[in-house]
This record gives C-alpha cells, sequence and structure tokens, in this order.
C-alpha cells in the first residue's frame, strides 16, 4: 500500500546524494574553490600523493573519487581498520595491471593513521616508482600519526567541518530529493530546519543520516508536519562532533585552557560545556582544572588551587550531571582570579638547573647532627635559628651550596597576593644587604 511519500531510496541518502564532479562539492572551497590546490591539480592534469586531514562526514573519500574520476584512474579504496598487508600487495597488483592498459591508480586508504610503521612504509617504493597516486585520509593529526617518509611523499590538505550555510545547501538538498512529488512534501520550518543542521554539527554525512532518519519517521505516521516535538522523539540526543581521544579533544582542551589563562570566563565556560556535550571525562577535566591553577594562578591568588581541588572532590562525590556544576564554577573562578606563573616558570628554570650543575653538597652549617662524630665534624655549626633572629629571619645566611650563586628565578608578578610576596621579599633582600653576617661573609670571602 503507497503512502504520501515516494518509494525509499534503495541505498543510503549520503550514497545517493554523494558528488560526481568538483562543482557538486559543497564545502571545502579552501581547497577545491577556483584557483585553490584540488581545483589546479585537476585543471592541470597532474595528479599527485596527497593526505586528506579532517573531521568525520567532511567528505575526504568524496574527494578522493572524484580525483579518480577526473584523472580516469582506476580507484582503488581499502581501509585501514579491516586491511592488511596482504590487501596492500592485491592493492599493487592490480596497480600493475592496470599499468599495463596505461591507467593510471589511486590507492586510496581510508584511517590510514591506523597502520601500522611497516604497513605505511609498504606503499613506499610504489609511491616513489609512480606506480600509485596515495591518497591517505585521516581524522588524526599527521605530523603524530603517519610516518614521516610517507609524509615527506604526501602534500597534506586541511578538510574544514561544513558550516551552518554551507550544511543548510545540503539539507534543501536532500529534502528536495527525498520529496520530489509536490503532493508528498511536508512542512520544515526555519527554525527546525536550524534545529536539523545543529545537530549535525559540521558532518555532512550525520546530517544525510539524520534527514533519512527524519524522513522515515515521517513515512512511518503519515506525517505532514515535522515540528519540535517529532524532532526530539525522532533523535536520541547527539554528541558534538568530539573524538575523545584524538585530535578534537586536544584542541577543545588547549582552547579551555587558553580561555582560563585570558582571563575571558564566557569562553572558558563555552569550552567546558563544549567537551562535557561531546562526552569528555569529568574526571579528566577535573584534572586539568587543578592544572590550570597551579600553572596559570599558582600564588597570586592560592584560594583557586583550593577551590578547583574542592570541585574535584565535590564530582566525586556527586557525580554528574551535579558535580559538573562544580566544575563549571571552578572554572568560572580561575578565568577571574589573578593570573601569574612565576611559580611554574621558576620551577621549570630551576629543574633545568639542577641538571645542569649536578649535585653540590650540603653547605656544612645546614646539616644535621644526630651523632656526636658529625657534631665533631662541624654538622650544623653556625647555624643561625631564623626564630631566634630579629623578624624572624636570619638576614645575610646562606642556603645554597658554597660557591654557588643564588639564582633569583622566582620573580612574583605585581598581581593578587603575589604584589604582597613582592613587597616582602624586597624587604628581606634589603635586611640581607644590611646584614653585618653578610658583610663580615664578603669580607672573609
Amino acid at each position: 500500500m503507497s503512502d504520501l511519500f515516494h518509494t525509499e531510496p534503495t541505498h543510503p541518502l549520503a550514497e545517493e546524494l554523494r558528488p560526481k564532479t568538483i562543482d557538486d562539492v559543497v564545502g571545502q572551497q579552501h581547497l577545491i574553490g577556483e584557483n585553490r590546490p584540488l581545483r589546479l591539480a585537476i585543471n592541470s592534469g597532474r595528479l599527485h600523493s596527497m593526505i586528506l586531514w579532517g573531521p568525520p562526514g567532511v567528505g575526504k573519500t568524496t574527494l578522493a573519487r572524484i580525483l579518480a574520476n577526473s584523472f580516469d584512474a582506476l580507484f582503488l579504496p581499502i581501509s585501514a581498520v579491516f586491511s592488511g598487508v596482504k590487501d596492500i600487495r592485491a592493492a599493487i597488483e592490480q596497480a600493475h595491471q592496470a599499468l599495463q592498459h596505461q591507467k593510471r591508480t589511486i590507492l586510496f586508504v581510508d584511517e590510514v593513521h591506523r597502520f601500522n610503521k611497516a604497513q605505511q612504509d609498504a606503499f613506499l617504493p610504489f609511491v616513489e616508482n609512480g606506480l600509485i597516486t596515495f591518497i591517505g585520509a585521516t581524522t588524526e593529526n599527521p605530523s603524530f600519526e603517519v610516518n614521516s617518509a610517507l609524509l615527506s611523499r604526501a602534500q597534506v590538505y586541511t578538510l574544514k567541518p561544513l558550516s551552518s550555510d554551507e550544511l543548510k545547501i545540503l539539507l534543501d538538498k536532500a529534502i528536495n530529493h527525498l520529496f520530489r512529488q509536490p503532493e508528498s512534501l511536508a512542512t520544515i520550518s526555519d527554525d527546525i530546519r536550524q534545529k536539523i543542521v545543529a545537530y549535525a554539527d559540521g558532518d555532512a554525512r550525520r546530517l544525510l543520516n539524520i534527514v533519512e532518519q527524519l524522513f522515515h519517521a515521517a513515512s512511518a505516521q503519515q506525517r505532514k508536519i515535522w515540528d519540535e516535538n517529532f524532532i526530539a522523539q525522532t533523535l536520541t540526543t547527539q554528541s558534538r562532533q568530539f573524538d575523545k581521544g584524538g585530535e578534537h579533544f586536544y584542541d577543545q582542551i588547549s582552547a579551555l585552557h587558553k580561555s582560563v589563562r585570558g582571563s575571558h570566563p564566557n569562553a572558558a565556560l563555552y569550552w567546558f560545556c563544549r567537551m562535557i556535550d561531546g562526552g569528555a571525562d569529568a574526571r579528566y577535566l577535573a584534572r586539568r582544572i587543578i592544572r590550570m591553577a597551579w600553572e596559570d594562578i599558582g600564588l597570586a591568588d592560592p584560594r583557586a588551587m583550593q577551590i578547583a581541588n574542592d570541585a574535584a572532590l565535590t564530582y566525586e562525590r556527586l557525580g554528574s550531571p551535579e558535580g559538573e556544576l562544580a566544575l563549571a564554577q571552578a572554572v568560572i573562578y580561575l578565568a577571574c582570579a589573578a593570573k601569574s606563573n612565576a611559580g611554574y616558570q621558576a620551577y621549570n628554570q630551576f629543574r633545568q638547573w639542577v641538571r645542569e650543575h649536578g649535585s653540590d653538597e650540603v653547605p656544612i652549617h645546614l646539616r644535621n647532627a644526630p651523632t656526636k662524630l658529625m657534631e665533631e665534624l662541624g654538622y650544623g655549626k653556625h647555624y643561625r635559628y631564623a626564630h631566634d633572629e630579629p623578624n624572624a629571619y636570619a638576614a645575610g645566611e646562606r642556603y645554597m651550596p658554597d660557591g654557588m650563586e643564588e639564582p633569583n628565578f622566582y620573580q612574583p608578578t605585581d598581581r593578587g597576593l603575589e604584589i604582597k610576596i613582592r613587597e616582602k621579599l624586597a624587604w628581606l633582600k634589603s635586611l640581607d644587604e644590611q646584614s653585618d653576617w653578610a658583610k663580615n661573609n664578603q669580607q672573609a670571602s
């Protein structure tokens, strides 16, 4: 029995609408627009090996297929998830056969970052002798995941998530394709279209899958209006485009950290919520928030460390979603707090200093003398107990190894509590300079 809608497509909508030419592609204009690299490659007739790097659903496979069609080349796709060296050898054999018929071969490797070093190395001789043109697709940063030898032989092109305007163009194409008969057309308001675009989150394939899912549900219900309730009932909550262990993860945690460091609470909270919405482990975020407090705020506001630690403990006690509020408020506090990396810088400088200067002996006056022998050897002799000194400070005393000048790596800022710390250290230094003890030691040396 037929309904108001036309016969459902045999193939998935994403496959039916896959572009056949470069002019049909939506998005990636920085690569395929006029006088842009991939269009120039097609127009010049000079194909080269490349790696297409970008998030899922932005057209990596589609572009590879279009390039193969444009150059009338044999297109051999393999997936690093399911393939091994045996499949690589079989593809190379097909490339040899194609060459005998004067036909070039494009070997397309999806998820190339999943191949190990030996598997990636297997392509090198055939790329070098021109038997194959290699096109790899990856969602991970090629700098970390692709062998340098293969990377040096392929141009890396970065593909971007589709913008809202580009997704709207694709949405219109999908709707026109599904509702080809005027009497079957559903009513879809601009607000609902925007919701569908938001669900897709830059992913063209996700957009087409969502539209197809809604189309099937509407068809089953004989529904002519797509409203908010229909969308909510039909679609499960869609996570943001977010790889918990990949490039997008580290990009977003970097954005969160830099927003806190830059004292922008709204931006920091935005990135925090983006990561929570995308499924980030809140315990990981709690650890990073604590790190931010120590690295970027430090002694300018010691309360920041306490608030960050308390927020992490609150999350452990309450869990999700209640505990996430504590982490969010910690993010806001850290973003608003006075900033100082003076302690962080001093720590790093002293680590380097210690590595370069080896293990100098502890000055004898700073050593403990728990035995009579050690006392006879002078351990602890002339040590000045600070609490017995004026202002509880042994002015002019030295605490570094003998003969080593004290590096002045810790430089408090003029922000927050470190203003007071800077003033105190300056005052103590003036006491050192006025001290008879220091003057006598300088004369003795």
